[in-house]
């Protein structure tokens, strides 16, 4: 299964609930909090919602 690294890069802050519970779900919550992910297809879908948010990173 192929892994990416997530950081965020901005801030949740005056986003919509959802996006903050997005960030909550990939273990992320605060702007250069790192966290490693399997690709799932609902991993995806949680990366491209918040994608203004992170960056992403292939291991």
């Amino acid at each position: 299964m192929k892994k990416v690294k997530l950081t965020q890069i901005k801030s949740g802050i005056d986003r919509p609930l959802r996006q903050k519970r997005t960030l909550q779900a990939l273990r992320l919550g605060r702007i250069g909090k790192t966290a490693e992910a399997t690709v799932t297809p609902q991993i995806e879908g949680m990366i491209a919602k918040v994608a203004h948010l992170i960056k992403v990173e292939e291991l």
